[in-house]
C-alpha cells in the first residue's frame, strides 16, 4: 500500500539526515533546504498516520461487523431448532389423526348411510369425518410451512457462518498489514522527533514558522456568527496545543484530530481521519467557504484545517509546532466540507 511512497520517504530521509550531521555549520540557504527536506518527510509521515488510521478503522468495523454476523448466525440456529421442534409437533399431530381415522372412521359416504342407526347419526358421523379431513389439511400445510422455514433458517446459518468465517480470515489479513504499517510509521515518527529535536533554536524557529502563523484577534473571530461557530471557537481554544500522530485531544492534536475534537465539543461527530472528513459532508467551494468548514490541503487529502473566517484556517500541522491560524492558502487546497 505504501511502495511508492516508501521509497520516496526513504530518499528524502537520506538528504535530511545528511544535512543534519552538521547543523550548526549550515548556511542560510542550506537551512531553508534542510526545513523543506524535513517537511517533506513529515508531510509522508502524516499522510502514513492518515491511512494507518483509517487501517484502525476499518478493522474495528469488520471486527464490529463480524460479531453482528455472528449473532445472526445464532439467531437463525435457535429459528432453525424452534422450527424443527414444530416440524416434529405437527408430524405427532398427522399420525393422531390419522389413527383416529383407522380406528374407527368410515370413509365411504354410502357405508356411513347404510349402516348408521338413523339419519342423525349420518350427520354426526359425516361431520366427524369433515372434521378430521380439514384438520388434516390445516396440519399438512402447517407442516409443509414449518419445514420451509427449518430449511430456510439453516440456509441462514450456514450462509452466515461461512461470511463470519471469511470475515474473520480477511480481518486477519488486515491485522497483519496493520502491524506492519505501525511498524514502519513508528520508526518514522522517531526519526522525524530525533531531527526536529536536532535543530538548533534558531532552525526551530524557521520549522515552527514554515506555514505562514498568523496574529488573530480573538474576541473578533469569536464574535462571529455562524451556526458552526462553535467549532471554530473550541479549536481556536486549543492554541498553542502541541502536535501528536493520532492525538484527539484535548491537550494535543493531530490534523483531523483537532477537527474532529472540535466538532465533539458541539455534540457532533466527524469521521476521524482527513480523508474520510473530506468525503463527508456537503462539498462546497472555495468562494464560498463559512467559518467551520473542513478544507483539505495536498492530492489526496492528507492534511485539513478548520475554516475560521476572514482567509485564515486554525490547524495542527507537523510535530514541534503548535496548533496555529496560518493562511488559507499556506498550502495546496484539495477541497471543502461542511457539516
Amino acid at each position: 500500500m505504501f511502495g511508492r511512497r516508501w521509497g520516496s520517504i526513504m530518499a528524502s530521509s537520506l538528504l535530511v539526515g545528511s544535512l543534519l550531521v552538521f547543523p550548526h555549520s549550515a548556511g542560510a540557504e542550506e537551512v531553508d533546504q534542510l526545513i523543506k527536506d524535513i517537511d517533506l518527510v513529515s508531510q509522508e509521515t502524516s499522510a502514513q498516520n492518515e491511512a494507518v488510521k483509517q487501517l484502525e478503522i476499518d478493522i474495528e468495523a469488520r471486527e464490529a461487523t463480524i460479531a453482528e454476523v455472528q449473532e445472526r448466525a445464532g439467531e437463525f440456529r435457535a429459528a432453525a431448532e424452534t422450527a424443527s421442534q414444530n416440524v416434529e409437533a405437527y408430524r405427532s399431530e398427522i399420525n393422531r389423526i390419522a389413527q383416529a381415522k383407522y380406528r374407527g372412521t368410515v370413509t365411504d359416504p354410502l357405508s356411513i348411510a347404510v349402516s348408521a342407526e338413523d339419519p342423525q347419526n349420518v350427520i354426526d358421523r359425516m361431520s366427524y369425518l369433515s372434521t378430521l379431513t380439514k384438520s388434516t389439511s390445516d396440519v399438512v400445510e402447517s407442516l409443509n410451512a414449518e419445514t420451509k422455514k427449518s430449511a430456510d433458517a439453516v440456509y441462514q446459518a450456514n450462509r452466515t457462518k461461512a461470511e463470519a468465517e471469511f470475515q474473520l480470515g480477511q480481518l486477519k489479513v488486515r491485522q497483519a498489514e496493520l502491524e506492519a504499517e505501525r511498524e514502519q510509521l513508528d520508526a518514522r515518527k522517531t526519526e522525524i522527533r530525533d531531527r526536529v529535536d536536532a535543530l538548533t533554536a534558531e532552525e526551530r524557529e524557521l520549522w515552527t514558522a514554515k506555514n505562514g502563523p498568523l496574529e488573530v484577534d480573538l474576541t473578533e473571530l469569536l464574535g462571529i456568527s455562524s451556526k458552526t461557530s462553535g467549532a471554530v471557537e473550541a479549536a481556536l481554544s486549543k492554541l498553542g496545543s502541541p502536535y501528536g500522530w493520532g492525538a484527539i485531544g484535548p491537550n494535543e492534536f493531530d490534523c483531523s484530530g483537532l477537527i474532529y475534537w472540535a466538532y465533539q465539543q458541539m455534540g457532533k461527530t466527524l469521521p476521524r481521519t482527513s480523508q474520510a472528513q473530506m468525503a463527508g459532508g456537503t462539498p462546497v467551494s472555495r468562494d464560498e467557504l463559512q467559518p467551520g468548514d473542513v478544507i483539505g490541503y495536498y492530492p489526496g487529502a492528507t492534511h485539513v484545517g478548520l475554516y475560521i473566517g476572514d482567509g485564515k484556517i486554525v490547524h495542527a500541522s507537523d510535530y514541534g509546532i503548535p496548533v496555529q491560524v496560518v493562511s488559507v492558502d499556506s498550502a495546496p487546497f484539495y477541497g471543502a466540507r461542511r457539516y
